[in-house]
């Protein structure tokens, strides 16, 4: 924890690179592009990181062109069968099987040959520098998500996890470290303002989602990552509680932009 424990007094843990020795980073997202981008500043909008998630829009649309093929052929293979034991007792189940098997062909085929959407941290937008990225463990992932965040050199540093079934009260991110321990989890301000948001949804961005991110299973705060009041995708992640650096900033900085894209806001 630090001679000072945390937020206490005591030495401040350095980073692993001066982009990210720093309290406050602004994230902006980059408009009118089919990856998603973004620029992430400091607090006097200096420009530190560029982020990208590609789409893979090709190879995705692509995959589902692929599945929609499959599925047609083993839907006409089972209804040929069905046709063919037309009046017996098969007749139905085929029937049956044409349909749950054209769903599974269309699914299998077009996840298989889909992309993972992982995300890449550089220096600039040049892009020849990579300083961090988040990898997307699964392409399907219906009610648990997690992405492994990696230094430049291919370290593990965290996982993120989060479980869909959770997020329908409040929204829940949980940053573990490489052996499975909690180490932070960021979740939705409010209760009360979370199940508003899903009754009433953004109301023109008044109730924008903000999230808080406290260490381990206390309620100890060591930062914020809010949404700025704005028609733009701009946010400012906020660490200034956690005033020893204990929590990571490239983790936490992996962890913000997840809040984002990760949440397909």
């Amino acid at each position: 924890m630090g001679a000072g424990g945390p937020g206490g007094p005591g030495a401040v843990k350095p980073q692993a690179d001066g982009v990210f020795d720093r309290d406050v980073f602004l994230l902006r997202q980059q408009l009118l592009k089919i990856s998603e981008k973004y620029d992430v500043a400091d607090e006097q909008g200096k420009k530190l990181v560029f982020v990208e998630r590609p789409a893979h829009l090709l190879r995705n649309v692509g995959a589902i062109l692929a599945g929609i093929a499959a599925a047609a052929v083993v839907g006409m293979g089972f209804a040929v069968l069905a046709d063919m034991a037309k009046g017996s007792a098969y007749e139905s189940v085929l029937g049956m099987f044409a349909v749950v098997g054209a769903f599974v062909a269309l699914f299998a085929v077009g996840i298989a040959l889909s992309a993972k959407r992982h995300v890449t941290f550089y220096r600039d937008q040049t892009k020849r520098a990579k300083l961090l990225e988040v990898l997307q463990d699964r392409k399907w992932q219906p009610i648990t998500a997690t992405y492994t965040v990696r230094d430049a050199a291919g370290r593990t540093l965290a996982r993120l996890w989060k479980n869909y079934l959770y997020n329908l009260i409040r929204k829940r991110w949980y940053v573990k470290a490489p052996d499975g321990t909690t180490l932070y989890l960021a979740k939705e301000d409010s209760v009360i303002l979370s199940l508003l948001r899903r009754l009433i949804g953004p109301l023109m961005g008044i109730l924008r989602t903000n999230f808080i991110i406290v260490r381990g299973d206390s309620e100890d705060v060591v930062g914020e990552f809010n949404r700025k009041f704005t028609i733009l995708d701009r946010y400012v992640l906020d660490l200034k509680a956690d005033r020893n650096r204990l929590f990571d900033r490239r983790v936490a900085l992996a962890l913000g932009v997840m809040l984002d894209t990760g949440e397909r806001r």
